[in-house]
């Protein structure tokens, strides 16, 4: 994800660990050798364009909102065709009285219309005090939170982690974060909220305060929830998932009379929060 800081001076530019005190409450929670924080790329003014939200002042948010005013501006003085121009239009009138594109209530079918334009205020537009960029890895967490993005959790072994995804994801969406081959294959993905988490006192209580739940391709992930997924191993002659993300994928178990393991949890596959069938 890219954040443009737009107006903004005095914020390193680059690779920023989002600061959410929940993951620290996880780690003191589930033994782990390290922590990983989801990571945003933090960016200039000038590349607000293509990034996935932006962070203004109070005082800059007024020159967001110029910026896009003059583009329409010069857009209709071109005479553009319809429905381009009536969307335009509307678009100018909400501008004008200092509201957003987002906020200017278009219809899908409008949307579509000014589709080939790119609004800066049509993306997330956050704003930070001077107390929030005295604390910017921490401001993060609402703006990732205002931008539509929300993080599930990985835990024990080598990391507790963080997984970025979009908000509305289902569990198979999600497994994609780490990688696509568990997307592909997955199985079930087992579920503890980190509300129960929290309130029994780790992972391991929650499990014996029967708080895991197993959850379909259809569950859509909530925010912080703790995450194990079950997938399919991949057949023979595919490549095994790097074992830095996913969890590296055992070969196929030796057999005891006849009979297989229903499935294969490795360290690796632990510290990932992936459990493979063979």
């Amino acid at each position: 994800m890219k954040v443009s800081l737009f107006g903004l001076t005095g914020i390193p530019l680059g690779k920023h660990n989002v600061k959410d005190a929940r993951l620290d409450q996880t780690h003191k929670l589930v033994e782990a050798k390290k922590k990983t924080h989801v990571q945003v790329d933090v960016a200039g003014g000038e590349e607000a364009v293509t990034a996935d939200a932006i962070v203004v002042s109070p005082s800059s948010r007024l020159d967001v909102i110029l910026h896009d005013l003059e583009f329409v501006e010069k857009r209709l003085e071109r005479d553009p065709p319809e429905p381009e121009k009536s969307v335009l239009g509307k678009i100018k009138a909400a501008l004008e009285n200092e509201r957003f594109v987002s906020a200017a209530g278009l219809t899908p079918a409008e949307l579509q219309a000014v589709a080939a334009h790119a609004f800066l205020t049509s993306k997330p537009v956050v704003v930070a005090t001077a107390a929030d960029l005295k604390k910017f890895d921490e401001f993060l967490v609402r703006v990732l939170s205002e931008s539509g993005y929300i993080s599930y959790l990985t835990v024990g072994g080598p990391e507790n982690r963080a997984w970025l995804i979009k908000q509305g994801m289902t569990a198979p969406e999600a497994a994609g974060a780490i990688h696509s081959d568990i997307q592909k294959g997955f199985i079930r993905a087992e579920i503890i909220s980190f509300a129960d988490f929290i309130a029994a006192g780790g992972e391991t209580q929650a499990k014996h305060a029967n708080k895991l739940r197993l959850e379909t391709k259809h569950y859509v992930v909530r925010d912080y929830d703790l995450v194990n997924f079950r997938f399919n191993k991949q057949k023979p002659g595919q490549a095994a998932p790097p074992a830095r993300r996913s969890g590296k994928s055992e070969s196929r178990p030796s057999s005891v009379a006849g009979q297989m393991p229903r499935s294969v949890t490795t360290p690796a596959n632990r510290r990932a929060g992936v459990t493979s069938n063979p």
